[in-house]
């Protein structure tokens, strides 16, 4: 089924969509929209308006979101599972209990996003800005991480166990318990290296620039 520019802010849309089919909505307004459980596999948003849209506990495995976007969007609990979203506006989305194995984020604005309490493995994270986000718990094992801005993001807990960063920022960043196991640190930018940082960069890969900048911290100089 297909909806082209319509206006569904604001209304429930469950009677709408037909099981067993694959339904695209392009340019339309679905601020607020009522998607709760909704079966979207597959489903296709190209440039929607996603303001406080509810897709709470929805089936969106293999979706594809494109453009667009907004404040508020609510994936709780939604099956997410290879879907992308590109050059889309997640500003304060909450994930928390969405399953997200193989999910990719590109190119996408996700200030203040939550994704702490989100099941499943090795979501990929591409281009994006990430500041002020909450990634709690989340496993990215392996996974190269390019192009992210991660500026006083919570990272308490995430296990980035061999994984590669590429262009990447972790200024003021929270660490807790954050594990960099053989994780290659070179192509990002770590900002202050106070003791709690050091702590949690425990057996990463870092750059010569990068090991001087932390002794020069310490007052140590190395000739």
């Amino acid at each position: 089924m297909e909806f082209d520019g319509e206006d569904l802010s604001h209304k429930a849309l469950g009677d709408r969509l037909p099981p067993g089919e694959t339904h695209a909505f392009r340019g339309c307004d679905l601020t607020e929209a009522d998607l709760w459980g909704a079966s979207l596999g597959g489903a296709t948003f190209e440039a929607c308006v996603l303001d406080g849209t509810d897709f709470r506990r929805a089936d969106l495995d293999g979706a594809v979101f494109r453009g667009g976007g907004g404040m508020r969007t609510r994936f709780n609990d939604a099956d997410l599972i290879d879907a992308s979203f590109t050059d889309v506006d997640l500003s304060s989305a909450q994930f928390a209990g969405a399953l997200l194995t193989d999910a990719a984020f590109t190119g996408c604005r996700m200030i203040g996003a939550s994704l702490t309490a989100s099941r499943g493995t090795g979501f990929r994270l591409a281009r994006s800005n990430l500041t002020l986000a909450n990634l709690g718990g989340c496993s990215l094992r392996k996974q190269l991480v390019e192009g992210v801005r991660f500026d006083d993001a919570d990272l308490s807990g995430c296990d980035f166990t061999e994984a590669t960063f590429s262009d990447c920022r972790l200024l003021g960043t929270r660490l807790l318990g954050t594990t960099f196991t053989r994780a290659d640190l070179r192509g990002a930018d770590l900002g202050q290296p106070d003791d709690a940082k050091l702590r949690a960069l425990a057996g990463a890969i870092i750059n010569q620039a990068q090991a001087h900048a932390i002794l020069a911290a310490r007052g140590i100089t190395v000739l």
